[in-house]
């Protein structure tokens, strides 16, 4: 038996649809490189924007016109648009099979079972509490009667990887009036730090090399129960029960130690909840990244306000300006919104103030689009497709500026980098990445993919850096 995945979004997803290929592969069902031979596809979905949505139904769309022409396989919808809109989307695509919201995954393995069965048999086999064809709203946990509540899993490693995303927390409390998360992914919830340190434990015995810590809001992580003893673990335990997220911060670098695992990241991060303590203990602790994705979205108080982010511009330059006092050498990125309702030429301008302040290495930058069921979604003063595309335009035009002159000035360096893959350009080079996530390419072999090299930024070609040779670490 082959399944296919589809995997749109964050890292959230990414790291969850691999905790879902775990499952699959242990149930003795095998990865396929195209849908056309998969007995399973799954679509794991994305409701950020409204151009991610439309990109699944197309899919979803094509899948359906299969089916109709005889092609037999099992179609799962899963993630944050089918949590989103699991009410009706099984009316307009009857050819879905089944349909698992973000806390339903649970049920992952008994639709393997299903599949498999279908697929032997002229018949699906029954899923206790959940038929083929029903809407999530109508199903109950696998077993009990109980409806499925989100938990996480035990791995997210991709097999054979050297890099791997953890996540540490999920959902979302802060509610931003434009953004759609909370209602879809819910509540926050912090995981047990001993099942982070497992984790990230395991993937050292399997040689990754860079772990990615995830939540919605990763600053926001509290875990109230006990903290198990370890490596690292001393310094919080002294405090008692109960662990914040610089607490976190200190007992993973702390289990990192003698480990395959160099480097760490974590995101998303919450402007309003990164605390000095976190900062501290990035700056103390060389295997956290000197790099930091902190989302600003507007230079406007007016807007942040409207947007309910919880903090100024004011006190954003602070905190970035902390940031680069406690570790000079680290590279801020950012989202940067545009055309948010009522945003006048003003409101712009104090955005590309902002920008001008604290000069980000790069930025994701778009225009608002009204996501039903948001808090901004019935906000009067919207602002024209046309002038939110042209103010845009200035935006990404001083972003391209800063991340030029940000590059530019660090010609002639030596650094170390991470190998990540070869080249899609050129199959005699490798891609490599600097711990403050500059991308670089280098000639070199490809069995030193996921090692540690030492290369010298000799030149730019468009926003990635050439060196001429590296010198492998390890």
């Amino acid at each position: 038996m082959k399944f296919f995945f589809e995997t749109y979004g964050c890292q959230m997803n990414i790291a969850e649809s691999a905790a879902l290929k775990l499952a699959a592969r242990g149930e003795g069902w095998e990865e396929t490189e195209t849908s056309g031979d998969a007995d399973l596809i799954l679509l794991n979905t994305c409701s950020v924007r409204i151009t991610a949505e439309e990109r699944v139904l197309g899919r979803l769309a094509h899948y359906s016109a299969l089916k109709k022409k005889g092609k037999s396989f099992t179609l799962v919808l899963a993630g944050c648009m089918a949590e989103r809109v699991k009410e009706k989307i099984k009316d307009e695509f009857p050819a879905l099979d089944y349909i698992i919201g973000t806390s339903e995954r649970s049920l992952f393995p008994s639709i393997l079972l299903a599949a498999k069965e279908k697929n032997s048999a002229a018949g699906a086999a029954e899923i206790p509490g959940q038929t083929p064809a029903v809407k999530p709203s109508e199903k109950a946990a696998e077993i009990s009667a109980e409806k499925p509540v989100f938990s996480f899993s035990s791995s997210h490693l991709e097999d054979g990887s050297f890099r791997t995303f953890v996540p540490i927390m999920h959902g979302c409390n802060n509610f931003c009036s434009y953004c759609i998360v909370p209602y879809t992914r819910g509540r926050e919830i912090s995981r047990d730090p001993k099942d982070i340190v497992n984790e990230i434990r395991g993937a050292g015995t399997k040689g990754v090399r860079e772990v990615t810590l995830l939540g919605q809001n990763v600053n926001s992580y509290k875990w109230e129960g006990p903290v198990s003893s370890g490596p690292g673990s001393a310094a919080v335990e002294q405090s008692g029960a109960g662990l914040d997220f610089p607490g976190l911060l200190e007992l993973i670098a702390g289990e990192t130690q003698n480990t395959p695992v160099k480097w760490v990241r974590f995101l998303s991060s919450h402007p309003k909840d990164l605390s000095g303590q976190a900062i501290k203990v990035m700056s103390d602790n060389p295997v956290f990244c000197r790099h930091l994705h902190l989302c600003v979205q507007s230079g406007s108080n007016k807007i942040l306000k409207a947007m309910n982010r919880r903090y100024t511009a004011e006190q954003y330059l602070d905190l970035t300006a902390r940031l680069r006092e406690a570790m000079p050498e680290i590279t801020l990125s950012t989202d940067i919104l545009v055309g948010f309702p009522g945003e006048t030429e003003e409101d712009l301008d104090q955005t590309l103030d902002l920008m001008e302040k604290v000069k980000f290495l790069y930025s994701y930058m778009y225009h608002y689009n009204p996501r039903e069921g948001t808090a901004a979604f019935d906000l009067p003063d919207r602002i024209p497709d046309q002038i939110k595309q042209e103010r845009l335009g200035r935006v990404i035009r001083l972003q391209e500026q800063h991340t030029k002159n940000q590059l530019k000035s660090r010609l002639g360096a030596e650094v170390t980098v991470l190998i990540e893959g070869i080249s899609k350009k050129n199959a005699d080079e490798l891609v490599a990445r600097t711990e403050r996530d500059e991308m670089a390419v280098v000639p070199g072999l490809g069995s030193w993919i996921g090692r540690f090299g030492r290369i010298k930024l000799e030149s730019l070609a468009g926003n990635t850096f050439r060196a001429s040779h590296a010198e492998i670490l390890d």
